[in-house]
C-alpha cells in the first residue's frame, strides 16, 4: 500500500469514527463518551494535518 493510500485510509477511518460517535452519542455510557470524543478529535485533527502536509509534499 502506498503512502497516499495509507493517508486516505486513515482519514476515512478517523472521520467514520467521529461520525459514528456523533450519531450514537445518546446511547454511549457517560464514562466512555468523553474519552472517545477526545480520541476522535485527536484523530480528525491529525487527519487534517496529514492532508495539509500531503498537499505541500506532493511532487510538482
Amino acid at each position: 500500500m502506498s503512502n497516499a493510500a495509507s493517508v486516505v485510509t486513515f482519514m476515512i477511518l478517523s472521520f467514520s469514527l467521529a461520525l459514528v460517535l456523533i450519531m450514537k452519542r445518546d446511547t454511549l455510557p457517560p464514562g466512555v463518551k468523553r474519552p472517545l470524543a477526545i480520541i476522535a478529535l485527536v484523530l480528525v485533527s491529525f487527519s487534517f494535518v496529514l492532508m495539509i502536509f500531503s498537499f505541500f509534499a506532493a511532487p510538482a
